[in-house]
């Protein structure tokens, strides 16, 4: 049996403030959801795990170490077992990336879950593994919470069309979806059926209490293949909302496009950074020959597109700075009238006058003293023409 108590005695003051005490010599199965626990408890808003490297928290930004001693093979097994199950390695061995919710229950009445990602790595010479664990609220956010611009939340629901949440890995995507789904359901009228496909599901509704609204969701993988598979899934099950998390292939964003044509609301999300890129981006997925019947099929369904991005805050913290635009009947029908090459530069020409642009808002934040001026010049920057992963 190997001792506990050396490894923490080894740990010198600096280390103390920033390293789980009950670190063990050696982790086991009933380590791993106390450790991770302990994460939660020090504000970690990610955790990572890799072999031969300690494990870190991201708090506000910032990694930390979470463990005084590198985590060798025998413990990533361990972790890996616990988190994804006895097939983990052999599915990482083959090739494959992991995506999966995970979740502890302290508790009868806490539920703290996490979405993971566990991709094989090489390290120092040997097939290893990094596991990343997004720790997520029990409960969506409110717009509020999340400082939405009234423009925003006006223009969230469209009677029927597209709204596409974008911004690169990382800047709260899911988290202001599932807000603004949350918004929709807590309406006195409710939201209807609401049928979403997520890869993982991220965020619940349990507590949301919302008589005139039922939601399910459905993972992918694990429960349909891809995610134009779900939305063609979602056309024969007669929903009002349709969610999508993520819209980067040709296939999905047909589909997508193909059920706001058919009069429903779609909500989705794509890694690009601003408002033209977003269009472009889109467009760039189809082939060449059908690339403009594509594009004026997007244009004809786009109703709000918010790209936004986490800035680190004065105070402490991040908050969401973004772009967006509203695609009314008006603006619809000026690009349907226009070579969809020409769409990138008129739309950064008008965007003042539809939504707000990246800059602005980024001037909003610094004016009221919540970002700083190195990060409000790099905002004011960040966007343009082009798109980004």
């Amino acid at each position: 049996m190997v001792a506990r108590k050396p490894v923490s005695l080894l740990k010198g003051k600096d280390h103390i403030a920033e390293t789980w005490p009950d670190e063990p010599g050696r982790f086991t199965d009933k380590d791993v959801d106390p450790f991770i626990l302990w994460c939660v408890k020090r504000n970690s808003s990610d955790i990572t795990i890799q072999t031969d490297r300690p494990a870190y928290n991201e708090i506000y930004g910032t990694l930390y170490p979470g463990t005084f001693r590198p985590t060798d093979a025998a413990d990533m097994g361990v972790f890996l077992h616990k988190i994804y199950g006895p097939d983990a390695t052999a599915r990482l061995a083959s090739g494959n990336d992991l995506d999966l919710s995970y979740e502890i229950r302290p508790d009868r009445y806490t539920r703290i879950r996490f979405r993971v990602n566990i991709t094989p790595i090489l390290s120092r010479g040997r097939d290893s593994a990094q596991i990343t664990m997004r720790v997520l609220p029990n409960e969506p956010p409110t717009m509020s919470d999340l400082s939405v611009e009234d423009d925003i939340i006006n223009s969230w629901q469209p009677r029927q069309g597209m709204v596409i949440v974008t911004g690169p890995t990382g800047s709260g995507k899911t988290t202001l979806l599932a807000a603004g789904i949350r918004m929709l359901m807590e309406r006195k009228s409710g939201a209807g059926k609401i049928v979403a496909y997520e890869a993982p599901i991220e965020y619940v509704y349990d507590a949301i209490k919302s008589p005139r609204s039922l939601i399910s969701q459905t993972e992918i993988p694990r429960h349909l293949p891809d995610f134009a598979r779900g939305v063609r899934n979602a056309l024969r099950r007669k929903p009002n909302i349709i969610l999508v998390g993520e819209a980067r292939d040709r296939e999905t964003i047909s589909a997508a496009i193909e059920a706001a044509q058919t009069g429903h609301t779609v909500y989705t999300t794509t890694h690009t950074t601003g408002v033209a890129a977003t269009i472009q981006r889109m467009v760039a997925t189809f082939d060449p020959n059908e690339r403009s019947e594509r594009a004026y099929a997007l244009m004809e369904t786009t109703r709000l597109i918010v790209t936004q991005t986490l800035a680190p805050r004065v105070s402490g913290g991040r908050i969401g700075v973004r772009e967006w635009m509203r695609f009314s009947d008006e603006v619809r029908d000026k690009f349907l009238s226009m070579d969809f090459k020409e769409w990138p530069a008129e739309i950064q020409r008008i965007i003042q006058f539809y939504g707000q642009t990246m800059a602005q808002s980024a001037a909003i934040a610094f004016e009221d003293g919540q970002i700083d001026r190195r990060t409000y010049i790099m905002l004011s920057n960040s966007t343009g023409s082009g798109g980004g992963d």
